[in-house]
């Protein structure tokens, strides 16, 4: 029996399964361009809320390394084995679930930082264009009076 793991390792490791394959499941939705920066910031939250759940998975990630190494000095070499293979398993799909939310929160992030940029230069844009229709539609200065005339050639 000391070569058999305790029972909560096997609830640590099914909590850990389900919860990565859920996550994995989250993460590999399509990414869709979106023009929209409070759908963004949605997306954004839940990838973070993702991440703070990754955090308080790791106790249980700990353990069930921890938990290995114990049992590999007292089981069998091939019992032994065995666990480690899984847990080396597991946390190789962790590492790389890991390296994937972050990368996702980073390129979220410089796109809204884009398309915040790209909103405020289009407000500017229609702003400077609204003023330029107002003055394109001005009446123009008689023929004789040269010092309208000089004005109106300054705004041009």
């Amino acid at each position: 029996f000391d070569s058999l793991p305790p029972a909560h390792y096997k609830e640590t490791m099914n909590t850990i399964l389900v919860w990565m394959q859920q996550s994995e499941t989250k993460l590999s939705m399509p990414q869709v361009a979106v023009a929209e920066y409070e759908i963004m910031e949605q997306r954004l939250r839940e990838l973070k809320a993702l991440q703070s759940s990754l955090q308080e998975q790791q106790k249980g990630l700990n353990y069930l390394s921890t938990t290995v190494e114990g049992l590999s000095r007292k089981a069998p070499a091939e019992v032994s084995q065995s666990y480690r293979s899984e847990v080396e398993v597991v946390l190789g799909r962790w590492r790389k679930l890991s390296a994937q939310l972050a990368e996702h929160c980073q390129k979220l992030e410089e796109r809204m930082t884009k398309l915040q940029r790209f909103q405020n230069d289009t407000k500017t844009l229609k702003k400077w264009m609204a003023e330029v229709d107002v003055f394109l539609k001005e009446e123009w200065p008689a023929l004789g009076d040269s010092e309208a005339l000089e004005k109106q050639l300054e705004q041009c």
